[in-house]
């Protein structure tokens, strides 16, 4: 089990008989609410229970495909229905203690000629449906699904909340090392975050180290910034010449894609 505490609040995370949930069960996660929420802007109906297909679950998360991808999915699954959390909120004079899942049910429709899931239904907990419904999700970059490393993606993530739309972030090591609820001594994580600075392969973000003091740097404007439009580079020839159609002026390529930037 895994706890955190701080300012008075704490966090328990209770694995089952199949194991904790890992970084890499939360693609799943992940999927889920951005088929929901795909489906809410749309104006389609949505529920707790989400039906879809492994084959489509693996190719949005950037998996190969083959028979280990749907073996794990499933372990993935266990782990997420088995995984328990339990948290302490304190309001008005009040502490409310509370114990919820990630998901409540599973099943697949398997192939029984090669054994691969077919199908796939899940029943969201409520905590996690809410969440959604409430609009407390960030979207990511589809190449988060490419880090191979829990530390990786748990960077981006913090990255990609704290930064907003600022350019930067900056953050003691030390303070970093619970956010990411590391339990490895600080050196390891220092030697850990020097080689991720060099190699700066994050999406998104740059990440920079000094006096132990990390900073997170866009790597390009945030697109739902106002301010962009200021630092928009101009629209050079060789950008016409790239997506110029027949029989376009250079004007004419020039405002199509000045209205595209604009729409963007």
């Amino acid at each position: 089990m895994l706890v955190y505490e701080k300012n008075g609040n704490t966090i328990k995370i209770k694995p089952s008989y199949t194991g904790l949930a890992t970084i890499f069960d939360k693609d799943i996660l992940l999927y889920l609410a951005s088929a929901l929420i795909s489906a809410k802007n749309s104006g389609g109906g949505i529920s707790k229970t989400v039906r879809f297909t492994t084959y489509d679950y693996i190719v949005s998360t950037n998996k190969a495909l083959g028979g280990m991808q749907y073996k794990q999915f499933q372990e993935g699954l266990e782990r997420l229905k088995g995984t328990v959390i339990n948290t302490n909120i304190k309001t008005n004079g009040q502490e409310i203690t509370e114990e919820f899942g990630l998901i409540d049910k599973w099943k697949t429709v398997k192939d029984d000629d090669n054994g691969k899931v077919l199908a796939v239904e899940v029943v969201l907990s409520d905590w996690f449906y809410n969440s959604i419904i409430g609009n407390a999700v960030l979207s990511i970059d589809r190449d988060y699904f490419r880090l191979r490393k829990p530390i990786e993606r748990r960077l981006y993530e913090l990255a990609r909340k704290h930064c907003g739309n600022q350019m930067t972030w900056k953050i003691k090591l030390d303070n970093l090392q619970g956010k990411l609820g590391a339990i490895s001594p600080l050196r390891k994580l220092r030697f850990s975050m020097k080689e991720i600075a060099e190699t700066n392969h994050l999406p998104e973000y740059n990440i920079s180290m000094e006096d132990d003091v990390v900073m997170f740097t866009r790597k390009e404007p945030p697109k739902d910034n106002k301010s962009v439009t200021l630092l928009v580079k101009p629209i050079s020839k060789k950008d016409i010449e790239k997506v110029a159609r027949p029989g376009e002026t250079y004007d004419q390529v020039a405002d199509r894609l000045k209205k595209l930037r604009a729409s963007l």
